[in-house]
């Protein structure tokens, strides 16, 4: 074999490792903007697509062209104020009939996203539209969507599970009706109900320290 042979095939398996690499890191690497972007979501994407970096952040990045599509308004203060006193009268329920209030959460959550211009078509669509401003949250409300959508006739979810889905979805709650140039107002948990019962009043304490 002649030495200029050997060294076409040493320069064809230099870059042929050299490629190989390149797809490796590509794979690997995050795409900073996509990571703060969406925060925990973008973890639990990667992790759906078995650790594939790449296929994940086109998925995100597909999320965020359609989001470009939306018109996003906040809510008028007396729509604000009507979703407000429904998130209350279901958290209220909650002591009684846990599945009726993660129902009305549910309702109730998809309804001010809709109003807020997310899309109320498709709830995976709406789902993926919200993770793109609310990567913190969405995953509470795929969790509450889960629980209110249990089959009554299955095995009775537990209750700490509904409890602590409820207060994860009021935090995605506060965050899309708040979200009207005051963060602060987001950010803050409501603390103006006064219950009516022993009952209530143990579980609303509970929830503002968990």
């Amino acid at each position: 074999m002649s030495s200029g042979l050997i060294v076409a095939l040493v320069l064809v398996l230099v870059l042929a490792v050299a490629a190989a690499w390149g797809v490796f890191a590509l794979r690997g690497r995050q795409h900073p903007s996509l990571s703060r972007r969406f925060g925990p979501e973008y973890g639990r994407t990667v992790a759906r697509y078995d650790g594939d970096t790449a296929a994940a952040e086109r998925e995100l990045a597909r999320r965020v062209e359609r989001h470009r599509e939306l018109t996003l308004t906040p809510l008028g203060g007396a729509e604000r104020a009507r979703a407000e006193e429904q998130w209350r009268e279901a958290q209220a329920h909650f002591v009684d009939a846990p599945g009726q209030a993660l129902a009305e959460a549910d309702a109730l959550l998809s309804r001010v996203a809709r109003d807020r211009g997310y899309p109320d078509t498709d709830v995976d669509a709406q789902v993926d539209a919200i993770s793109v401003d609310h990567g913190e949250h969405v995953e509470s409300y795929r969790v509450l969507r889960a629980l209110a959508a249990a089959d009554p006739a299955g095995a009775a979810p537990d209750t700490e599970e509904q409890r602590r889905a409820l207060l994860g979805a009021r935090e995605l709650f506060t965050a899309l009706v708040g979200a009207d140039g005051d963060p602060q107002r987001a950010a803050r948990p409501d603390t103006t109900t006064k219950p009516r019962t022993p009952g209530r009043q143990f579980s609303l304490r509970r929830e503002h320290h968990a």
